[in-house]
C-alpha cells in the first residue's frame, strides 16, 4: 500500500508541482514552435512520452552499470534510440504530423526534460519508480501542449478540432476526429503565429503562479 501512494505521488507531483513547462520551465522550445493545433501538440507529446518511458526505463535498469564518468553519453545514446524509433514511426504512418512537428521530433534527443530526468531521477532509482516519474512528466507535457495548441488553434482559426490516435481499418496510424468546436469570432492569425505562442504561454504562466500562490496563501492562514 505504501509503495502504491508513493508511485501515485511521484506521478502526481509530475503532473502539477513539477509540471516541466508551467513549474520548472523547461521543453519551452518546442512548446512554443509545434502547438498551432491540439492535433500537433497530442502528436509531439504522444511522441515525447514514449521517449520519456523508454529511456527512463532503460537507464534505470542500467544504472548500476553505468560507469559515472561516461553518464551523459550514454544516456544521449539511449534516448536517440528511441526518438530515432519515434521519428521513422511517424515518417512511415502519420507524414501529415511528420511534416507539422518537423525537426522538433529528433531535438527531442537533446530536450533539457528528458536529459533532465535521465539524470535527476533515472539514475537514481528503481524501475517502477522511475515510470511513475516518466509517466507524470510525460502527462504533464501532454496537457500543457494540447491546452496551449487548443486555445492557439480555437483563437487563431475560430474553431477546435479535438482529436485521438488511432489505429485505421487500413493498417496505418491515423487521427480519429472526436468533436469540433466553434466560436463566432473573427480568427486572429497572429495566435497561430510565433507571438501567438508567446502570448499564450505567458499569460498561462502567469494564471497557474497566481491560482497556485493563492491556493498557497490560503493554506498558511489554515483557511
Amino acid at each position: 500500500m505504501e509503495e502504491r501512494r508513493s508511485l501515485s505521488s511521484e506521478l502526481v507531483r509530475g503532473i502539477i508541482k513539477d509540471n516541466p513547462v508551467f513549474c520548472l520551465v523547461l521543453g519551452i522550445c518546442p512548446t512554443l514552435a509545434v502547438t498551432t493545433s491540439f492535433e500537433n501538440g497530442l502528436g509531439m507529446g504522444l511522441a515525447f512520452t514514449f521517449v520519456m518511458l523508454g529511456s527512463n526505463l532503460f537507464i534505470s535498469l542500467l544504472r548500476k552499470q553505468i560507469p559515472s564518468i561516461v553518464r551523459l553519453p550514454i544516456f544521449i545514446v539511449v534516448i536517440g534510440t528511441f526518438v530515432t524509433i519515434v521519428d521513422m514511426v511517424i515518417e512511415a504512418y502519420l507524414p501529415p504530423l511528420y511534416e507539422a512537428l518537423g525537426i522538433f521530433v529528433p531535438l527531442i534527443v537533446v530536450n533539457c526534460i528528458v536529459i533532465g530526468r535521465a539524470e535527476a531521477y533515472a539514475n537514481r532509482n528503481p524501475v517502477l519508480p522511475s515510470i511513475a516519474d516518466a509517466l507524470g512528466i510525460s502527462v504533464g507535457f501532454i496537457l500543457v501542449l494540447t491546452l496551449i495548441g487548443g486555445i492557439r488553434e480555437l483563437l487563431g482559426t475560430g474553431k477546435i478540432t479535438f482529436v485521438m490516435l488511432w489505429l485505421l481499418e487500413n493498417g496505418q496510424l491515423g487521427f480519429l476526429e472526436l468533436a469540433t468546436l466553434h466560436i463566432p469570432i473573427e480568427p486572429a492569425t497572429v495566435m497561430i503565429l510565433p507571438p501567438g505562442a508567446f502570448f499564450t504561454i505567458g499569460a498561462l504562466m502567469f494564471f497557474f503562479n497566481f491560482v497556485g500562490k493563492k491556493i498557497r496563501e490560503k493554506r498558511g492562514r489554515g483557511d
